[in-house]
């Protein structure tokens, strides 16, 4: 049986509330948001300019365009608008799952391509925003609930990874300088929740990032040459790399990689949903996929990347308590302006991995605890709600441990099923209604003598 928290609003979402909160604390607050979600948004046109070989210069152009149209798609989500936005404290960046694909349509067919694909995807997702936000009623707690475990699970490993060093590869992974500065990144945060009070508290991974950083910068991890090399100003334009083409069976392959966006912002949005207290509707999901249609189109217009929600930030703001969008709107005027100035943004790029895979650890673990906690709305003495989770947590995490196991398939196909949210995600979905349907046709024949007390609980 669900529960009528979430469709109640909390205290910390009214207007009082944003009224509550001065300027400088939302802008500090968005930095918070900003630093939570940097990393991810460079490492993508990094992966992907270095498979394309992009020369230094393009390479700037790449990430200060794409740090530019993170701050626009995330605007283009928080204001509520009669056509976009779902208007919750959520973050838009580069999709990573996009990286594998772009890098080979760009390798192999041309930049041309790889844009033409990404501005046809986006249009796919405006138009099919509709259609994606009618299938709410397949997204009971039972499956949102594992969805969001897995999302928050599936991402331990990233964060494990930059503990070590960065590279699992390198001769330096797991170095104890590396252990003993993300360790005690991790230390700052969880000290300043235990003891910390009010504000400070609220800070808390903003705090742990810069005082890891100062750790590190002191031990000799710190290094300023990306500032040095960035130019003052930059402005993003259209068709920066060339004219999109377009190609059938890249576009294919981009829409397959959209599905699988969509689905993960489906999980942000429940567990940011479920956070604030807000019950959302079908026209709220409407509203948000077209949003993200949009921002993918401009993706491609301006030469970037395709853009979807960061599930980073979900661990932000349940681990800050500040549930309101103001401190969100700070983050993308932030990331506008650090699209702009690449010798500011780039400092950013300054922080060391182990430094943000402190922080990662313990917000990918408050993602993953978010889930667990909407799974306690779930009727578990059915025992067809406890196969659906168990099954579900069990193959996204294993997928997301081992995704050669899909090697032998067709490229398209692994571009999917290499994707343990999407695998777990389509389980979840898939099981629910299996046997939602099953029960429905053992209940048909006695559905009009029984009442609403007798009847047994479905995962709906």
């Amino acid at each position: 049986m669900q529960s009528t928290k979430s469709a109640t609003p909390v205290p910390s979402t009214g207007s009082a509330a944003k009224a509550a909160l001065p300027l400088w604390r939302a802008a500090i607050l968005g930095f918070q948001h900003l630093l939570a979600m940097y990393s991810g948004d460079v490492l993508v046109p990094l992966l992907i300019g270095g498979a394309l070989h992009f020369n230094a210069m393009q390479m700037a152009y790449l990430i200060s365009a794409d740090i530019f149209m993170c701050g626009v798609a995330t605007l283009l989500q928080l204001k509520r608008t009669p056509l976009t936005g779902i208007g919750l404290p959520v973050v838009l960046g580069c999709a990573v799952q996009a990286v594998t694909p772009l890098s080979a349509i760009g390798t192999q067919y041309g930049v041309g391509a790889m844009y033409g694909a990404i501005i046809s995807a986006g249009i796919f997702v405006f138009l099919s925003a509709g259609w994606f936000s009618k299938i709410k009623h397949l997204f009971p707690p039972v499956v949102t609930g594992s969805l969001i475990t897995i999302i928050g699970f599936t991402l331990i490993p990233v964060g494990f990874q930059d503990l070590g060093g960065g590279s699992a590869t390198a001769k330096n992974f797991g170095d104890p300088k590396f252990l003993l500065v993300g360790f005690l990144t991790m230390g700052i945060i969880l000290g300043l929740n235990v003891f910390a009070k009010s504000f400070m508290k609220s800070l808390a991974i903003l705090a742990g990032i810069l005082i890891g950083t100062f750790i590190a910068a002191a031990m000799g991890m710190v290094n300023l040459n990306a500032v040095g090399q960035a130019s003052w100003f930059h402005l993003p334009q259209f068709f920066y790399f060339g004219t999109p083409t377009f190609e059938w069976s890249s576009i294919l392959t981009m829409i397959l990689v959209s599905l699988t966006t969509m689905v993960e912002s489906t999980g942000v949005f429940f567990a940011l949903a479920d956070i604030t207290g807000k019950k959302l509707e079908g026209a709220d999901l409407k509203r948000g996929y077209r949003a993200e249609g949009i921002a993918v189109i401009l993706g491609g217009l301006f030469n970037t990347f395709p853009y979807s929600t960061f599930s980073e930030n979900v661990g932000v703001v349940q681990l800050s308590g500040v549930k309101t969008r103001k401190p969100l709107y700070f983050s993308a005027l932030f990331l506008i302006l650090l699209g702009l100035l690449p010798k500011i943004g780039a400092l950013a790029t300054v922080i060391p991995d182990p430094v943000l895979g402190g922080a990662m650890i313990v917000m990918f673990g408050m993602v993953g605890v978010q889930g667990i906690r909407m799974l306690q709305q779930v009727d578990f003495q059915n025992n067809n709600n406890l196969l659906v989770s168990a099954i579900s947590i069990g193959l996204g995490l294993g997928v997301t441990v081992y995704p050669q196991i899909f090697q032998a398939l067709p490229q398209s196909l692994q571009i999917i099923m290499n994707n343990g949210v999407v695998i777990g995600s389509f389980s979840a979905v898939s099981l629910n209604a299996i046997f939602n349907l099953q029960l429905r046709r053992k209940l048909a024949p006695g559905r009009a003598q029984m009442t609403t007390d007798t009847q047994p609980k479905t995962t709906d």
